[in-house]
């Protein structure tokens, strides 16, 4: 794959968001994302950088992966931190590199900027080929562990009412 660019994503990429991050819900964590509530939070993103940003990866005009970052301020280090999120790369895509390079692209973004102290994601825990990956680029797992209480989630409801 010689001809992938990496570009930022644009209103009109809205549809492929849509589409790979209902793709990733479902393969990772067996959940169906409702449109009613993708597609506005999509559009939040493409509409407004302060929530964040999608990159694209594209080869010969076909998109063939994605990731979005979003932004973390950390008082102890005056500086964001780039969480990468929404990652996914069509399946006959795979270990050709697409990740690799929309990793190497945002970490020289990052890099340049004197506001952005490091990037950061999650993985869920049986994830390990994606940890590994991970590890190839040269991050490492945190310190922190992480904890939620998601107020949208269907589960999360249900349990709350029980």
């Amino acid at each position: 794959m010689t001809t992938m660019k990496i570009r930022r994503a644009t209103i009109e990429d809205t549809n492929v968001i849509v589409e790979f991050n209902t793709l990733l819900a479902e393969e990772t964590e067996h959940r169906k994302l409702e449109k009613k509530a993708l597609l506005p939070g999509v559009k939040a993103v493409l509409t407004d950088a302060t929530k964040g940003v999608y990159f694209l990866a594209e080869e010969n005009k076909t998109l063939v992966g994605q990731l979005m970052i979003t932004y973390e301020w950390s008082d102890w280090r005056n500086g964001n931190f780039w969480w990468i999120q929404s990652v996914y790369v069509r399946k006959e895509f795979r270990e050709l590199g697409v990740f690799r390079t929309l990793y190497g692209h945002v970490e020289e973004l990052a890099r340049k900027r004197k506001d952005v102290c490091g990037l950061r994601l999650y993985v869920e825990h049986e994830n390990e080929r994606a940890q590994k990956t991970y590890e190839k680029m040269g991050m490492r797992r945190s310190v922190y562990q992480m904890f939620e209480k998601d107020f949208t989630a269907k589960d999360a409801k249900e349990a709350e009412s029980a």
